[in-house]
C-alpha cells in the first residue's frame, strides 16, 4: 500500500510527465516530418514541449512553490536561453551544431519560440499533478 501512495505522489507524477514530454519532443523532432506533419507543428510543437520540460524541471526542484512562481521562473529560464542564442562564439556555435547543442540551446533566435515556450509552460502548469492535487485533495 505504501508504494502505491509513493507512486501517486505529485513529484513522481511530475518526473513521469517530464520523461514523457522529453520522449514526445524527441519523437516529434525525429519523425515529425517523416509522417508529414506540418512545419509549424514540428517546429513550434517541439518548442512548446521544451517549455513544458523547463516547467517540470523547475517544479521538481522547487516543490513548495506556487504554480505561478514555477511558471514565471520557467518562462524566465526559457526566454533567457532563447536570448542566449544571440550570443556567438566559435566554441558555442560549434556546440550548437551538435545534436545535444541544438536540443538544449537551439540554433537560431526566434520570437515565435518564446510564444511556444509560454504555451508549453501554461499547458504544463494546467496539467501539473501537484497543482491538481492541491486544488482537488483526496479525502
Amino acid at each position: 500500500m505504501r508504494k502505491i501512495i509513493q507512486i501517486r505522489s505529485p513529484q513522481f507524477l511530475r518526473l513521469a510527465a517530464l520523461f514523457l514530454v522529453i520522449v514526445l519532443g524527441l519523437v516529434l523532432r525525429r519523425f515529425g516530418y517523416a509522417v508529414d506533419l506540418p512545419f509549424i507543428v514540428v517546429k513550434y510543437g517541439g518548442s512548446a514541449l521544451w517549455g513544458a520540460m523547463v516547467y517540470l524541471l523547475v517544479a521538481l526542484f522547487v516543490t513548495s512553490s506556487r504554480p505561478a512562481v514555477i511558471s514565471v521562473t520557467a518562462l524566465f529560464i526559457a526566454i533567457s536561453v532563447e536570448l542566449f542564442r544571440l550570443h556567438h562564439t566559435p566554441w558555442l556555435d560549434a556546440f550548437r551544431l551538435t545534436t545535444a547543442g541544438a536540443l538544449l540551446l537551439g540554433r537560431v533566435f526566434s520570437l515565435w519560440n518564446m510564444l511556444a515556450y509560454a504555451i508549453g509552460i501554461a499547458a504544463a502548469c494546467a496539467f501539473d499533478p501537484a497543482r491538481r492535487a492541491a486544488t482537488h485533495p483526496r479525502g
